[in-house]
């Protein structure tokens, strides 16, 4: 379904992470901004940083035209990258949504400092905040519940696919406002955000 651009003003992302050292990984997750800790000498603590790289950099000799908002000036960008955008909360909905993310957040911090990040025991945890988990039919019917916890998405590395330690978090709160988060060896986040078009409260991978 195409997106049409908005002329009212986008409500920004919130995001909540923790602190600690940065190692130089490529994360497959959208930024929205980033919290890093200060310089920390080598085989401190991991970081929390509030986003991750992009997988792809400013191609060389982009063309002069610039959509605005375009990431790397490239023509049609916010066309050809609709998928990665995420839609607008309303004000009410992203309230809900951040005061959720922080009932959410020291969960996902605690487990990153207890180095326990893989899927079952960051499900585990959540739960117990009273969240119910999402339910789906075998044909994709949505039946009810609103957290889902998943292994990370796989990535391409030394001729194949692996899928990285971690675990990637999505609460639906209302049907455009969401909670997503992801915990991992390196860091972690938390933060409110519209759901994206494709993937809901998941952000899309980048391809190979």
């Amino acid at each position: 379904m195409p997106m049409t651009p908005s002329t009212s003003r986008r409500r920004k992302p919130v995001a909540v992470a923790g602190v600690g050292l940065v190692l130089a990984v490529g994360l497959a997750l959208t930024a929205c901004g980033q919290v890093r800790a200060p310089g920390a000498a080598g085989g401190g603590a991991p970081s929390a940083s509030a986003g991750a790289p992009s997988a792809s950099e400013s191609p060389a000799g982009a063309s002069p035209y610039v959509e605005p908002g375009a990431g790397d000036g490239a023509p049609h960008y916010n066309e050809n990258n609709a998928y990665r955008q995420t839609r607008e909360m309303s004000p009410e909905h992203a309230k809900d949504a951040e005061r959720e993310a922080e009932r959410i957040k020291p969960v996902i911090e605690r487990l990153w400092e207890q180095r326990k990040w893989d899927p079952a025991a960051v499900r585990t945890a959540l739960l117990r905040l009273g969240y119910e988990e999402e339910r789906f039919t075998e044909d994709g019917e949505r039946l009810g519940g609103k957290l889902t916890v998943r292994a990370m998405d796989k990535r391409y590395r030394d001729g194949g696919y692996v899928t990285p330690e971690g675990a990637l978090v999505g609460l639906r709160v209302h049907p455009d406002a969401c909670v997503m988060a992801f915990v991992q060896k390196s860091n972690f986040e938390v933060r409110a955000d519209g759901p994206y078009l494709e993937t809901g409260c998941f952000p899309p991978p980048f391809s190979h």
